[in-house]
């Protein structure tokens, strides 16, 4: 039996082939994850220990906000006192003082010049660090910077012209008066764009204080232990600051990569998961066929002795084989293509970060054989029990393979359908992943039980649109034939389809609720804002700014917020310090609960009711604020509104509060125009206003909305990219269907050529089959995927998802898709068809 099985696999390479192909994209996909993360994390360790090379120890205030940035400039910022400390200690060679902070320079076309990750800092220039200069000489007036060599190959910029740059302050003009790279002659250490400037303009420029650091780097004295050195500083500072080796220090960096990496690999892996999953489809519908053409194979084997245990395992043993061969070829795959991914990764910031050689770790090679048996196995269980059954006498008939009842199955899909549907109920209303991805899988594995009790009536109808012609109604009639096996190739499109349906209209539903909000309660009709650069570098402006725009003709009124993270009684929060409660109620038409909309008095906040119940606070109730630089404040509950969509999820303090805030610049402002007054007017009389500072925007309602949707759309591409695999493996899944159909009828073609059917008309024929499969999985798709994002939608309807939204364009882009797609996987088999020799096929057993 075993000699048998083998023979058999090795006999008909076409149907390994396409057996394995659904196996080997899955598990390229998985081993690429693996090898991808892998590299790129041991490529960021490698850069962290670099850039710590010449750190001892390095000091920094502690933050107020456990978990929150790192970076001493958000903590608050040290004195030249605090310098001395340090220099003072036992065992300290050389103390210097460090002034980092956010800078974005400008392009010569007037916009910020972008990273894809990277930040773009600015320092002040010291001497004796990596930087080695390339080009011409450190800054040494104000009005000078350098640059590191990738921000000038970026900008084109070259010694000795001017440049600016944003910082805290607007935009400002400076000389390039150098040009400096780092060790082994790299432009970047890691893509990042880098601007250093003379001290004294560092610290006003990225700190906002004269005289003040944002760390201070500390080598030790020879002989002298850094950690020994770091408890000698802790204990001269104190609590109040943080005081970490440069071993810590790049441990901390790799560990929050790595963390970043570690989710990254769960969305890929999550991805590959789905490729799998619509794979089963396509190796237990390979496997159904197989087994229905080699019936008196199987049963010949049956009269001569063989038991159902041992038909049992040929066909295991075959799944096996395949599982096998696949996750060889699909790991060397992953390989190559995460090798191939990290290179891009790398070469997008500008090549500036130095791989680590590609390594195959363990976890991808487990994973792979793993994942490619132990699917093609599961898959080829129900096949491998079907053949089981087979008797001996099926050897003597010319077929068996009748239909058989569908009860079963229909009764089963109903069950498992209404309890996918239930755990995607509870999943979107806890925020529960898990019960999400079991009721998605639950509920799939349901429609497609269900789907053979529709295949043949839907397909019916689908093929007498195309059934213009003899090809036409025979290529329907062949598709309705067998409905288990068109439902079944029809579902692994359905998967890919479905998700991408429920994701669109899950976001077009939250366009649709953003721009009903801003059409129905907003009543600003100028927003003003800026580009988000992460934390300690989001594009602000002076608040003197916005009292220049109250001042301007035809404003009715005008507020604007800083922004930040906080504690309140231990939970993090986002805040917002208004400059006007009054003009913020009028303008978001938010609704009183208890108390009054005015200036919130200094020791007072506001919330809405929703976040009230969820902190256990009402009107008059105390709760303890703590801010990222000033010092634990209690704070009374003056005012709790109605939750409103316009303004969720924050934390209202009094405008004073701004001062402890990490930065102390308004990161939005709001105007609304006086009533008969053209908006557009108002606009170019605001927009002058920002012109030193282009990363600020001044947008009506609607343009800014657009701006909102538009990333929403990015999310929506970026799916649709990552769901591709499944629709390409579902295309193999019609194609291996369809060609192993044309084995299956060989005999029939031929006598179909044998009674004047040309070649072309057959080729029509595989056609017509293929595409009323393909729109059938597409419709099956659509139909399961908009129920999914109806119910979705109305799950997180607590969240902002006030409005349904049905994108019908992009839905009858995905129906049109499919045709095409059917189109292209007919190509193969109907040219194999075509080719047929007439006489051979005739007497083909």
């Amino acid at each position: 039996m075993l000699k048998a099985t083998l023979k058999s696999v090795l006999a008909r390479k076409l149907r390994l082939v396409l057996s394995g192909l659904a196996v080997v994209l899955g598990v390229m996909f998985v081993s690429g994850s693996f090898v991808l993360t892998d590299t790129l994390d041991r490529s960021f360790k490698s850069l962290f220990t670099t850039i710590y090379t010449d750190v001892d120890v390095q000091v920094a205030l502690k933050p107020k906000i456990e978990g929150d940035d790192q970076d001493g400039a958000l903590a608050g910022t040290l004195s030249g006192d605090d310098l001395k400390a340090v220099q003072s200690v036992d065992g300290v060679r050389s103390a210097v003082g460090d002034v980092t902070g956010s800078a974005r320079p400008i392009g010569e076309n007037g916009k910020v010049l972008t990273t894809s990750g990277a930040p773009r800092m600015g320092m002040a220039w010291r001497d004796g660090g990596q930087q080695q200069l390339r080009e011409g000489r450190p800054p040494q007036r104000d009005d000078e910077i350098a640059i590191n060599a990738y921000l000038a190959k970026t900008g084109g910029f070259q010694v000795g012209e001017r440049m600016s740059v944003v910082t805290l302050e607007t935009k400002k003009d400076f000389t390039v008066a150098g040009i400096f790279d780092y060790p082994g002659n790299r432009d970047s250490l890691g893509g990042e764009l880098t601007t250093a400037f003379t001290e004294p303009v560092a610290q006003q420029l990225l700190l906002g204080e004269p005289g003040a650091y944002s760390g201070i780097t500390v080598r030790a004295a020879d002989g002298v232990a850094e950690d020994a050195l770091r408890q000698r500083i802790q204990q001269r500072l104190g609590d109040g600051y943080q005081v970490k080796t440069g071993e810590e220090l790049a441990k901390d960096q790799a560990d929050a990569i790595g963390e970043g990496l570690a989710f990254f690999n769960y969305i890929l892996l999550g991805f590959a998961g789905i490729a799998l999953f619509v794979g089963i489809f396509i190796i237990l519908n390979t496997f159904s066929i197989i087994v229905a053409q080699r019936t008196r194979e199987l049963a010949l084997l049956r009269a001569m002795g063989a038991s159902r245990k041992q038909l049992v395992g040929t066909v295991v043993l075959e799944a096996v084989v395949i599982g096998l061969i696949a996750s060889v070829v699909g790991l060397g795959a992953g390989i190559g293509v995460g090798a191939l991914l990290a290179n891009i990764f790398s070469s997008v910031g500008g090549g500036s970060l130095q791989l680590a050689g590609i390594a195959v770790p363990a976890s991808a090679v487990i994973s792979s054989f793993a994942v490619g048996i132990i699917v093609t196995v599961l898959a080829a269980v129900l096949p491998a029990l079907r053949a089981s059954r087979i008797p001996p006498v099926a050897a003597m008939r010319e077929a068996a393979t009748p239909d058989r009842p569908l009860t079963r199955p229909t009764i089963a899909g109903a069950v498992l359908a209404a309890a996918g549907g239930g755990l995607l109920w509870y999943g979107f209303s806890d925020a529960a992943l898990w019960f999400i991805m079991s009721g998605l899988l639950t509920a799939f594995v349901g429609v497609a039980l269900l789907t053979p009790l529709i295949s043949r009536p839907v397909v019916s109808l689908i093929g007498k649109l195309l059934a213009w012609s003899m090809p036409g109604t025979l290529g329907r009639r062949n598709s309705a034939r067998n409905p288990r096996r068109t439902a079944i190739t029809a579902a692994a499109l359905m998967v890919g389809i479905a998700l991408i349906t429920g994701v669109s209209v899950i976001l077009a539903s939250a366009t649709t609720s953003i721009t009903k909000v801003a059409e129905g309660q907003v009543k600003s009709d100028l927003i003003i804002s800026g580009e988000a650069q992460g934390p300690g570098g989001d594009a602000t402006f002076a608040p003197d700014r916005l009292d220049q725009v109250e001042r301007l003709p035809g404003v009715d009124s005008a507020f604007g917020w800083y922004s930040d993270r906080i504690l309140v009684d231990g939970t993090q929060q986002f805040a917002v310090a208004v400059t006007d409660v009054a003009a913020m109620q009028r303008q978001f038409g938010l609704e009183s609960r208890s108390g009054t909309f005015a200036d919130l008095p200094p020791g007072q906040l506001a919330l809405d009711d929703d976040m009230a119940n969820t902190l256990n606070l009402k009107q008059g109730g105390t709760a303890t604020v703590q801010t990222t630089r000033g010092e634990a404040v209690t704070y009374t509950v003056g005012l709790v509104y109605a939750k409103n969509n316009v303004l969720t999820n924050a934390i209202v303090l009094p405008v004073d509060a701004a001062r402890d805030f990490r930065v102390q610049q308004l990161s939005n402002a709001f105007v609304q125009v006086r009533s008969g007054t053209a908006v557009a007017d108002v606009q170019q009389r605001v927009e002058p206003l920002f012109s030193d500072n282009p990363e600020i925007t001044v947008q009506d309602r609607s343009a800014f909305v657009r701006q909102q949707a538009s990333q929403l759309d990015t999310v929506l591409v970026m799916i649709q990219i990552l769901l591709a695999l499944a629709i390409l493996i579902a295309v193999l899944g019609v194609i291996n269907t369809l060609a192993l159909s044309v084995i299956e009828r060989t005999r029939e073609l031929g006598l179909l050529r044998a009674i004047g059917m040309r070649r072309a008309q057959v080729m029509r024929m595989i056609t017509v089959e293929s595409v009323v499969i393909s729109v059938f999985g597409a419709l099956l798709g659509l139909a399961v995927g908009t129920a999914l994002g109806v119910a979705a939608v109305r799950a997180l309807a607590d969240e902002g998802f006030t409005d349904l939204g049905i994108p019908w364009t992009q839905l009858g882009g995905y129906l049109l898709l499919a045709a095409v797609i059917g189109v292209v996987a007919a190509i193969l088999p109907a040219i194999r068809a075509a080719r047929l020799n007439v006489l051979q096929a005739i007497s083909y057993e």
